[in-house]
């Protein structure tokens, strides 16, 4: 969770957060992209990869949306998921180069087995010219395996990313899906469930006076959310409407 956009006083220990899952993504509109995903997630339980073809398109989904529209969660939804179930997970981002290149190394051996195995690529519209010639000679590798898994995010459709017209193609091979903004009775619904997830009580006037005075996209309410939990339990204090202005006057 980025919280590097919040007030200094929001750094606090947030380590009890819940992970990413697709239990805790309130899907909105995204219900085909969450089913896909379920789909996806209960196969690996019980796969049996010599009596399945695997088709390209079970193991290939891109999605794009504008930013706090959940696009990360879901990235890294599906990579716990595979790990809780015990599946090798290699998750890319551009801040982390070493990583494509790790994974370049070993993708000949992921190939040719049989076993699942899982990649997400976060952010694919900000890859430089190295990590797109990267992805490139992957999504070739993927492409020619039974078994690998790939999943990628960006803020646009695959035609609309400003990438080289050999990977925005290849990017358009597997599924693809939009993901949408919540609006403000979905976004309370969210927090609700986050709230209750922690164990966190919220007084009634606290999230519809958040949406109407602090950052609206998810991400940074999450982390308010976050916070507040920590600042509630470090006080010792319920979460009123009080203890939410405290935390938010500046220091």
């Amino acid at each position: 969770m980025n919280t590097s956009s919040l007030p200094k006083q929001f750094a606090l220990d947030i380590s009890h957060s819940p992970k990413a899952s697709l239990e805790n993504y309130l899907p909105g509109k995204d219900l085909a992209l969450i089913s896909a995903l379920r789909d996806l997630e209960r196969s690996w339980v019980n796969v049996d990869i010599q009596s399945s073809t695997n088709p390209l398109n079970q193991r290939w989904i891109y999605w794009w949306g504008p930013e706090g529209s959940g696009r990360s969660h879901l990235l890294n939804a599906i990579g716990n998921a595979a790990e809780q179930i015990g599946l090798e997970h290699i998750a890319l981002s551009q801040h982390e180069p070493i990583s494509w290149v790790r994974l370049e190394e070993k993708m000949g051996a992921l190939t040719d087995s049989a076993t699942p195995s899982v990649i997400t690529v976060d952010d694919v519209d900000g890859l430089d010219e190295r990590l797109v010639g990267s992805l490139f000679r992957i999504l070739n590798e993927v492409r020619a395996s039974k078994a690998i898994h790939i999943f990628m995010a960006g803020n646009a459709a695959p035609a609309s990313l400003k990438l080289r017209e050999d990977l925005r193609t290849r990017l358009g091979w597997g599924l693809i899906f939009q993901t949408q903004l919540l609006d403000d009775d979905e976004k309370i619904q969210a927090l609700e469930e986050a709230a209750k997830a922690r164990g966190l009580v919220l007084s009634p006037d606290v999230l519809p006076w958040l949406l109407s005075r602090f950052y609206r996209d998810m991400p940074s309410l999450m982390a308010l959310i976050d916070a507040l939990d920590a600042y509630s339990l470090e006080t010792k204090r319920a979460v009123t409407l009080p203890l939410v202005r405290e935390l938010l006057q500046p220091k």
